[in-house]
């Protein structure tokens, strides 16, 4: 079975890193110089869209909970991180071409910010547990941040660290930070998988408890259409 299901997370501690961290990563930033990453490009389009990659285990589950915050404006399930071209589900399920389940964001930064989107990524999983969610094991489960520019960088280097001074969890954080690779997307049949097969037994019993858990943390942030 696919997914997760610990949330050792203290809340109240995670919030209190976030709010106070959020200043100080500012100051920072502002006295260094902002460069792109050595991963794939700083995805910032046209239309003032930026891109943000996250793994944390099943990605049928993380793709359900960023659907419904503001200003997130697409979210793809995919593969990234390996070394298999164009790999498929199966092959990424062997756990053997160093891909993780990821989902990769298009949000606008004037509704929601990066700082926001790390702070959901690490309070919807348990990111102790080294290459494993759950009953999910294998290093395609892993708990993984893609940044696609230093400033993503900067920012999630920064807050893994506060999280880690403040004891926010019982273990230590296991979150690989690394730059962006290739993003493979998944099949079509796992794109808006909970919305589209809400009524089947691994969303009724497994997705649907922790997007509830989800949406009273973090009420202010949804869409309306998920209030």
């Amino acid at each position: 079975m696919k997914c997760i299901r610990s949330s050792r997370f203290r809340q109240s501690r995670l919030i209190h890193v976030f709010t106070t961290a959020w200043v100080l990563v500012a100051l920072i930033l502002s006295a260094c110089t902002n460069s792109e990453g050595k991963g794939e490009t700083n995805y910032i389009d046209q239309q003032g869209m930026e891109t943000a990659t996250f793994g944390s285990g099943c990605f049928w589950c993380t793709e359900a909970i960023f659907l419904n915050v503001e200003g997130v404006v697409k979210v793809e399930s995919g593969y990234s991180g390996g070394t298999v071209k164009n790999p498929t589900y199966k092959e990424v399920c062997t756990g053997k071409t160093g891909h993780a389940e990821v989902v990769r964001l298009t949000y606008d930064p004037s509704k929601v910010t990066y700082e926001q989107l790390l702070e959901i990524f690490w309070q919807t999983h348990d990111p102790t547990t080294l290459n494993r969610q759950g009953a999910d094991v294998g290093t395609q489960y892993r708990s993984v941040i893609f940044y696609h520019n230093e400033d993503q960088k900067t920012k999630a280097e920064f807050y893994k660290k506060r999280l880690e001074e403040e004891k926010a969890f019982d273990d230590p954080i296991v979150t690989e930070i690394s730059p962006a690779a290739p993003f493979y997307k998944a099949e079509d049949y796992h794109q808006n998988y909970y919305n589209l097969n809400s009524n089947a037994p691994y969303c009724t019993y497994v997705i649907q408890p922790k997007l509830e858990k989800f949406k009273k943390a973090f009420a202010p942030m949804l869409k309306k259409t998920a209030q």
